[in-house]
């Protein structure tokens, strides 16, 4: 059985560091990844680049995408996703600031598993990440992951 990653795309700092410490707090011991722009989260699911090395075992079982990033949105990071077969069932949950409803809707449109909004209180924020970690790592059966690589 391979190991259940999580892999946050997160390029806000503060926002990093609260995460890995909320699902820290909540007793979550699985491996956090860490990606800091949109092209970054392909190149680590895809197997490209400096992470031409990782193999299906190093998959996430769930992916927490912000959606403002540099170099390429969260959208079109999750667009991607669901257009490359060994991906496209990887439990994607958008975590970001934006309440617009149009981010809202082309999330879900695009295929996202849940759309979270951050909340701005600091114990809202750890309770949310808390039962993300929770769900994602703990109860939820991810899908088998589909090619050779990843």
């Amino acid at each position: 059985m391979r190991e259940k990653r999580i892999l946050l795309v997160e390029d806000d700092e503060n926002d990093m560091l609260l995460t890995l410490r909320s699902l820290k707090d909540s007793n979550i011991v699985n491996p956090i990844d860490v990606v800091r722009d949109g092209v970054e989260a392909l190149d680590y699911l895809l197997g490209r680049g400096q992470y031409s090395d990782h193999q299906e075992r190093d998959a996430p079982a769930v992916v927490l995408l912000d959606l403002k990033l540099p170099k390429l949105g969260g959208l079109e990071v999750l667009r991607h996703i669901r257009s490359e077969p060994r991906t496209k069932h990887l439990p994607v949950v958008i975590l970001t600031s934006s309440s617009e409803e149009k981010d809202i809707i082309n999330g879900y449109k695009l295929g996202a598993n849940s759309y979270v909004r951050k909340p701005v209180e600091f114990e809202q924020f750890c309770s949310a990440v808390k039962q993300l970690g929770c769900y994602w790592v703990l109860l939820n059966q991810a899908p088998p992951i589909e090619g050779n690589c990843l």
